[in-house]
């Protein structure tokens, strides 16, 4: 578990209410800032086991017992790790939040494995570009076929 600031980030199974609560707001915001809105139906759901250890984790944000952030982390074959779901509340954007959560996933992509990590973005989610960009990631060619996404990016694990 980690601790900053007010915020907590710890694992928590994916299928629980607080998880569920920081999913359905993730969904909910990508529906009002893509402009044809986030369609859920048109993706594959993870497999059960995809974010449960050894094939990746769950983790959640909360300030004072408030769900406001979650991230997930799959393991791929080949050492690569792959990052989805992030997600943090705007009102606790701005406090390092992101930045922890994303460093916490990289930690444990690193106790999973992993010697590198990946993730897409659309060109929506400015915030998230630049946080990933100013975290040592590094633009690569497209590795999915996630319509929503424009900009995939990787970073080396130390």
């Amino acid at each position: 578990m980690s601790k900053q600031a007010s915020f907590t980030i710890e694992p928590e199974p994916i299928d629980t209410p607080d998880a569920q609560r920081a999913l359905d707001a993730y969904v909910a915001e990508l529906d009002r800032r893509f402009p044809n809105g986030f369609d859920t139906s048109r993706a594959a759901p993870p497999a059960k086991t995809d974010f449960v250890p050894p094939n990746g984790v769950f983790l959640v944000v909360r300030d004072e017992g408030r769900v406001l952030g979650c991230g997930a982390l799959r393991t791929e074959p080949h050492g690569i790790g792959e990052i989805r779901r992030m997600w943090i509340a705007p009102e606790l954007r701005g406090r390092g939040a992101g930045r922890a959560l994303l460093r916490e996933l990289e930690e444990h992509a690193t106790e999973l494995g992993c010697d590198r990590v990946r993730l897409d973005t659309a060109s929506e989610l400015r915030e998230a570009r630049a946080l990933y960009e100013s975290a040592g990631y590094r633009e690569i060619p497209a590795y999915n076929d996630n319509e929503y996404a424009r900009h995939w990016y990787e970073k080396a694990l130390a």
